[in-house]
């Protein structure tokens, strides 16, 4: 398919004006099939040419103001309309449409808990053209008025308030001007669960087989969701601008969550059917703040085009977590953002694939390319540098700027050279040299401390960046407790600029005992401790006071494995002194995850992985014992998963799940029981009866993923062959199916059986990607590489597929980074 590059936007931006869609789709004619009817009212500036875009099975007729058109003149995914004059016009267009197993335009979805069907549509970035023909860019924008004729006993939800118009037929309320790629329906008999607030109808959604775990939760879903758009409402002075907020938790969605206005969609794995830990609360309720904040940037102010595609996912990600603090019962996000999602964008700055955080318009020439960008770049670096920069410019100039900017271009489009001119407006500060220093530049600064002793002056600090962007940064100073040599106290925190004015900065007093550069984790940059506030850390990690302040730490052990100045086993020891004493679940949970799927699985050799593991369980034991009192269960979770997930012998877990309790608790749930099937089908210790078996006693949606994710595992050649065959021969898998499968084929334990599949993947994962398309060409290139082949000849392979073959953009990106990921393993390894 013709991808639309940027000077054919703007050339078509010049020559219309689109005015409003009228479209009706019925869905009812079929399982593979749905009918759809579009009328575009637009206006040509003046008499040119231009074309529409449109994906469909069968064009049936096209007409433009009453004339015919040759359907057969359709070229891929663009119909040419040629000869406009100057003036208004109607074009209507009648086509039959593809259902998707993939996630991309109009999804469909039988649920095997209880045969029922869904359908949704994700139209981003281009996967409208799958649902009607439509001018597909961002700075086009319209009124979108949709009809919909569904089976009876279904519930259609869409932009605006739904109508049911009786006999299956259903209309929605006409949307604002908005653009193409958020437009939204969902249909299906939804379980429902509605409320009134700030005199909007309020609802969020699930499949029916979901319905007693959505209830569960409904109370909490909403309140987040109340208060988020409450503390929003406090922030901007623009008011909500769309009619009502519902939110569908839907089947087998590639994202988390998208932003479309009135209609947010979900992945349903945010409702949960088992057991989950307050921290996987805190992300569900940070997505729908995510979320919400996109009804203002990004809804209501779009990107002009999708280099700016930071504009919307940095403004949400900040405003996320920041309001979630603010505003909520969660108000340590920071944390949980601090050790986990910012290392995602320290990891992608670090590879050739790395970009700006607002690229150079010509670095985004087409759609394919901007694809590429939806990254830890423009998510975690993004919002890191909006959090820098609010420390920086004052909270107050902030939000004043994005006030001015929401007054100027709602419901419009707007570029980065808005959104600073909008903030310059608001501030003396030199914003447009922040931005070019920020937002125009890739790359990671490292922060590195050298200290002077004590002296009648003081202790000094001297900050070596390698690097050249403006820091705001607090240090922490820290001392031994003098009764408790092993506790530390908070001496000092102080602010200073980076580069330094005046080096070194002085401080009164001895030379502290720690010294953590970017204590609060307010800006975005590597930071390095000095060898005695190492050695102290060592020591007395899990006794510093500020759970922000550990995670700042950890993530510098993080780098110093990554960058092969730190031994992977000495960040293992480091976990294995302090974990079981800590009390943040964010910081357990990202410690251990770092420890278990790159220092276990990729950094150390099949040799010493035995020994890793044997840590890790230690590490788990611990948390267990400590946990035996029922006063911290997330904790306890958490180190039953990973105890799960690390165990070398099948004898304890089989007891387990025999007994179908951990001793002590908790009871297993269909999570707990499918993990704990997934390790034994590794380590070789149940069949496909037992999987089967297990699948009877949950035939649901996650069930069906946790079947395919154990045969996939299992240590036998047939098996292994048919997991592959599923994935690269027949292209029936879902896309989440496909995900299931992926992973549970590629294991350490068994990289003899898996070997000649190396070669194999290089090949077949782009005869697939050019078959089935972007999405499931990702999940390929993230999930089915082989992961664990860490050695020369994978690279080789690699960089051989590389540079030989017109590979689709998806999953170049995804091959280059994997590939990056593997050099780094292999440099860790020789160190």
């Amino acid at each position: 398919m013709s991808v639309l590059t940027r000077d054919e936007a703007q050339t078509r931006a010049q020559l219309i004006d689109v005015h409003r869609y009228t479209v009706a789709l019925d869905l009812t004619t079929g399982d593979e099939t749905f009918e759809s009817r579009a009328a575009i009212q637009f206006t040509a500036r003046a008499a040119g040419d231009t074309f529409v875009e449109l994906k469909p099975a069968l064009l049936r007729s096209v007409t433009l103001d009453g004339q015919p058109l040759d359907p057969h003149t359709l070229d891929q995914n663009r119909l040419a309309l040629t000869g406009l004059t100057e003036g208004e016009h109607e074009l209507r267009v009648d086509a039959t449409m593809r259902y998707s197993r993939t996630g991309e335009g109009m999804h469909r979805f039988t649920d095997p808990t209880d045969g029922e069907t869904y359908v949704y549509t994700q139209m981003f970035l281009e996967d409208i053209q799958r649902v009607f023909a439509v001018f597909d860019q961002p700075d086009l924008k319209a009124v979108f008025a949709l009809s919909l004729t569904a089976p009876e006993g279904w519930t259609v939800l869409g932009n605006g308030i739904a109508t049911d118009e009786g006999d299956g037929h259903w209309s929605i309320a006409p949307t604002p001007p908005i653009s193409t790629y958020l437009v939204a329906v969902a249909a299906g008999p939804w379980h429902s669960v509605r409320t009134e607030h700030a005199g909007l109808p309020f609802g969020i959604h699930c499949r029916r087989s979901l319905a007693p775990h959505l209830d569960a939760d409904a109370d909490e879903i909403l309140t987040i969701t109340r208060a988020c758009y409450d503390r929003y409402h406090e922030k901007f002075k623009e008011p909500y601008p769309f009619d009502s907020y519902d939110q569908a938790f839907v089947p087998e969605f590639n994202a988390g969550a998208m932003e479309n206005p009135g209609l947010v969609t979900f992945r349903d794995e945010f409702v949960y059917r088992s057991a989950v830990t307050d921290t996987e609360r805190q992300t569900r309720a940070m997505v729908i703040a995510h979320e919400m904040a996109h009804m203002w940037f990004g809804d209501l102010v779009t990107l002009t085009w999708w280099d700016d595609i930071w504009l919307n996912e940095s403004f949400a990600e900040y405003m996320g977590y920041q309001t979630l603090t603010e505003a909520t019962r969660f108000t340590d996000t920071w944390v949980a953002f601090g050790i986990d999602r910012k290392s995602w964008g320290y990891d992608a700055d670090q590879r050739p694939s790395t970009h700006p955080v607002a690229p150079d318009p010509d670095a985004v020439p087409d759609t394919a390319s901007a694809m590429l960008n939806f990254d830890g770049i423009s998510y975690a670096k993004g919002a890191s540098a909006l959090r820098q920069l609010v420390a920086w410019l004052g909270e107050k100039d902030f939000l004043a700027g994005i006030n001015t900017h929401f007054a100027r271009h709602k419901f419009g489009n707007a570029t980065l050279a808005d959104f600073i001119d909008s903030l310059a407006a608001s501030t003396d500060r030199d914003v447009h040299r922040w931005a070019e220093k920020w937002l125009r530049t890739s790359g990671v600064d490292t922060l590195t401390p050298t200290i002077g002793n004590g002296s009648e002056a003081g202790w000094t600090l001297d900050v070596t960046q390698h690097g050249n962007r403006p820091h705001r940064i607090a240090v922490g100073a820290y001392d031994r407790d003098l009764v408790d040599p092993g506790q530390l106290t908070p001496r000092d925190r102080f602010e200073i600029d980076i580069p330094q004015q005046d080096r070194p900065t002085v401080r009164p007093g001895r030379r502290p005992d720690l010294v953590v550069l970017n204590d609060g984790d307010l800006t975005y940059a590597k930071v390095r401790l000095d060898d005695r506030s190492w050695a102290t850390a060592l020591e007395s990690l899990s006794a510093i006071p500020d759970p922000l302040t550990r995670a700042v730490v950890w993530n510098a052990a993080r780098d110093m494995v990554r960058d092969g100045e730190l031994a992977p086993t000495a960040y293992l020891d480091a976990a294995r002194t302090h974990l079981p004493r800590e009390s943040d679940l964010a910081v357990v949970q990202g410690v251990l995850a770092f420890a278990a799927t790159q220092i276990a699985d990729r950094y150390l050799g099949p040799d010493d992985r035995p020994a890793a593991l044997a840590t890790l369980t230690s590490i788990c034991r611990a948390l267990i014992r400590r946990t035996e009192d029922g006063n911290a269960p997330g904790l306890r979770l958490t180190a039953v998963r990973h105890f799960i997930s690390a165990a070398t012998q099948p004898d304890g877990i089989q007891d387990w799940l025999n007994s179908d309790s951990v001793p002590g608790g908790p009871e297993l749930d269909p999570e707990l029981r499918w993990r704990i099937l997934y390790r034994l089908a590794v380590l070789g210790a149940v069949d496909d009866e037992a999987i089967a078996a297990e699948l009877t006693r949950d035939p649901s949606a996650t069930g069906q993923e946790g079947a395919a994710r154990c045969r996939a595992a299992l240590p036998d050649g047939d098996a292994k062959a048919a997991a592959w065959d599923r994935m690269f021969r027949t292209d029936d898998l879902s896309n989440y199916l496909f995900t299931a499968t992926a992973q549970g084929f590629w294991q350490p334990e068994q990289a003899d059986l898996v070997r000649r599949y190396v070669p194999r993947f290089y090949t077949d994962a782009v005869e697939l990607a050019d078959r089935r398309g972007p999405a499931i060409a990702e999940c390929a290139g993230r999930y089915a590489f082989p992961i664990h082949a860490t050695d020369e000849e994978s690279l080789r392979l690699g960089e051989e597929c590389l540079s030989g073959t017109d590979l689709l953009p998806a999953l170049r990106r995804k091959l280059v980074d994997q590939l990056d990921d593997l050099r780094r393993a292999l440099r860790v390894r020789e160190g």
